[in-house]
């Protein structure tokens, strides 16, 4: 008997329906907020977000260079970003370069094979503890990625992966209805029975 096709939208809805509010509200925005500060206390909780996340053999490969609104450190950043990224990038509260330790120093050994992975997980810890204080987080890799290792003297032996872009934003009413749990506009994701392995 030939199996009927599943309902999409019903398992959609039941997926919805139990997945945590700020998973469900999370979203990227494409403009931010340039006139908000973000507060030294919570970019603490966001770097210990990232302290906390699972790492193999407890390595926690990952480091962090940060830099808020009008730092020396956020003006440097920011002359390396990519013009695709430049726009909406220097308008974040806080801009963040996520670092894995690639290798062991002085050598080509891989200090952990696994290092990037932990950076991912680290990175997407930030995400939602920025989330849960009311901000949104947008992560990219438009920049100079060798410019900014020379301009903050990144030794070799570490890499730097990507950037995140943290603030409030800017000119859509889509966090308001993200903050309440509810999909943000033109939310698209493949069906879960996409994401199996084999597929029938």
């Amino acid at each position: 008997m030939r199996r009927q096709p599943p309902d999409q939208s019903a398992r959609a809805r039941s997926s919805d329906a139990a997945l945590h509010p700020l998973l469900a509200g999370r979203w990227s925005p494409t403009r931010f907020d340039p006139a908000h500060r973000i507060s030294d206390g919570d970019v603490e909780l966001i770097l210990e977000a990232a302290r906390w996340a699972p790492s193999a053999g407890n390595s926690q490969p990952w480091a962090f260079i940060v830099g808020t609104s009008e730092t020396d450190i956020r003006a440097r950043m920011s002359e390396h970003l990519a013009g695709s990224a430049r726009p909406w990038a220097a308008e974040a509260s806080v801009l963040i370069a996520n670092l894995a330790h690639r290798y062991v120093q002085d050598t080509t050994w891989e200090y952990s094979e696994f290092s990037l992975y932990d950076l991912g997980q680290a990175v997407a810890h930030m995400t939602i503890q920025a989330q849960a204080l009311g901000l949104f987080a947008r992560q990219f890799r438009a920049f100079d990625r060798d410019a900014l290792h020379a301009d903050f003297a990144v030794p070799e032996h570490w890499q730097i992966a990507t950037m995140i872009a943290i603030g409030r934003p800017a000119g859509t009413a889509a966090p308001e209805a993200a903050r309440d749990g509810a999909k943000s506009p033109a939310r698209q994701r493949r069906a879960l029975e996409d994401l199996l392995w084999p597929s029938e």
